[in-house]
C-alpha cells in the first residue's frame, strides 16, 4: 500500500470539554487520558502503523500550527495543512485532497478525527486496510461505522443494506441524531451504525463526487491545481479558501453519492465527544467515579468524574452523578446528566466575561 496516504483532522475546538479544552488549545492537543500523551500524538502513532510518517498529513487551522509542530517534530511544516479559517469540513477535505492528488495522482486516502479513543488499534487498523484494499479498485466511498452497544441520541447513525455477502456493505442512507424512540428502533432493526466521521477513498473517487455533489467547491479548489505544494499555494489558498461554502463533507458529499458503502466495526472506540464519554473509557473506583488529580478525597460522592489539577488539593463530599473540573482560571461543576448544555454555556462565556474564558 505504497500509495496510502492519512489525513488527521485536528482543527476543532471540543468546546463540551470546557475548561480543560479551550480554544487556543483544544483538546486534540490535551493528555485528556493522564498517560503522558496527546490524543493527536496517540491518533499519528496509530497510524504510523499503516503508512510511513511522510504520508502523514495534520489537516488543522492556521492558529494550531506551532502546537502540531511541537507536538509532532518528527513531520515536515508541508505536512501540517492549514485552513486560513473555519468552514467546516468539506472545504478542509477538499483542499486536502486536491493537494495530496497533486503529490500523488493514486493516493488512496484514509481520513480520521485527532481526538477519538480506539481501544484495539490492530482491530481498527485491520478494518481501515480492507477499506484501502476495496478503494483501491473501486470508485467508493467507504465510511467505517460502529456497531451501536446502546440507543444514544448524541451520534449520527448509518443505515446499510444488509444483503451482501461480505464485510463492506452499501449505505442506504445517513441519519441524523435521533431521539431516543428512533435510536431504539434503529437497534432493532439491525442495520445501523454509530457515523464515526473515519472515511477511506481513492483521490480519483472523492474529486468525483465533489465533480458531481459540490461543484463549487470542486471548481475553487480545482482552479489551483498547477500550484499546489508550491511556493504559490498559500497565497491562493489565503485568498480563495475563505470564500468556499461553510458545509460538512457529510452534507456535500456522503448523503448525496450513490457509491457510498460500510465496515461495520467494533474495537473500542469512543469520540470522546464529551466529558461522559471519558468517563465511559476511564478507570473508575469503587463508587463509579473517574478521578484524575494526586490529591483529590472523595466521600459519599458516586457516578461522577473529577479532574483537579496536580498541584491541588480537593475535598469533596456528597455528590451524585458531576462533572467537576478545575483547569486554569476556570471551575466546572454540571450535573453529569446535563452536560450536553456545556456547549451551549460556553458559547455565551465570550460575551460576558471576555475571550479568556473560553
Amino acid at each position: 500500500m505504497k500509495n496510502t496516504y492519512v489525513l488527521i483532522m485536528a482543527g476543532g475546538v471540543g468546546s463540551r470539554f470546557w475548561p480543560k479544552s479551550r480554544n487556543n488549545f483544544p483538546k486534540q492537543f490535551i493528555d485528556i487520558l493522564g498517560i503522558g500523551k496527546s490524543l493527536l500524538q496517540l491518533t499519528f502513532e496509530r497510524f504510523e502503523q499503516l503508512c510511513p510518517a511522510d504520508h502523514i498529513f495534520v489537516v488543522t487551522n492556521e492558529q494550531y500550527r506551532d502546537i502540531i509542530q511541537e507536538q509532532l517534530p518528527c513531520i515536515s511544516g508541508g505536512q501540517i495543512i492549514c485552513e486560513p479559517s473555519r468552514n467546516n469540513t468539506a472545504p478542509c477535505i477538499a483542499y486536502a485532497v486536491f493537494k495530496l492528488s497533486a503529490l500523488d495522482p493514486d493516493a488512496n486516502i484514509v481520513v480520521a478525527p485527532s481526538d477519538h479513543f480506539i481501544l484495539y488499534p490492530e482491530i481498527f487498523l485491520d478494518k481501515v486496510r480492507r477499506a484501502l484494499e476495496f478503494t483501491s479498485h473501486n470508485d467508493a466511498l467507504v465510511t467505517l461505522g460502529i456497531n451501536p452497544t446502546r440507543p444514544d441520541t448524541g451520534y449520527g447513525y448509518i443505515k446499510y443494506q444488509p444483503d451482501q455477502d461480505n464485510e463492506l456493505f452499501k449505505v442506504e442512507e445517513f441519519k441524523e441524531k435521533p431521539n431516543l424512540e428512533a435510536a431504539k428502533g434503529f437497534l432493532q432493526e439491525g442495520n445501523y451504525l454509530w457515523n464515526a466521521g473515519i472515511f477511506i477513498w481513492h483521490a480519483s473517487a472523492l474529486l468525483s463526487a465533489l465533480q458531481r455533489h459540490a461543484p463549487e467547491l470542486f471548481e475553487m479548489f480545482e482552479s489551483g491545481t498547477e500550484i499546489y505544494n508550491t511556493g504559490q499555494e498559500a497565497g491562493f489558498i489565503a485568498e480563495n479558501y475563505p470564500k468556499s461554502p461553510n458545509i460538512s463533507i457529510d452534507y456535500a458529499i456522503m448523503e448525496r453519492a450513490d457509491n457510498v458503502y460500510t465496515i461495520p466495526a467494533e474495537f473500542g472506540w469512543s469520540d470522546l465527544g464529551t466529558w461522559g464519554s471519558l468517563f465511559e473509557t476511564s478507570q473508575r473506583d469503587s463508587d463509579n467515579n473517574a478521578l484524575c488529580g494526586s490529591r483529590v478525597h472523595v466521600s459519599e460522592t458516586r457516578d461522577s468524574i473529577i479532574h483537579i489539577q496536580p498541584n491541588k488539593l480537593a475535598v469533596i463530599k456528597g455528590l451524585d452523578g458531576f462533572i467537576v473540573v478545575d483547569e486554569g482560571n476556570a471551575l466546572l461543576i454540571y450535573p453529569k446528566g446535563s452536560e450536553q448544555e456545556i456547549k451551549t454555556v460556553v458559547s455565551g462565556l465570550q460575551n460576558n466575561y471576555g475571550s479568556e474564558f473560553s
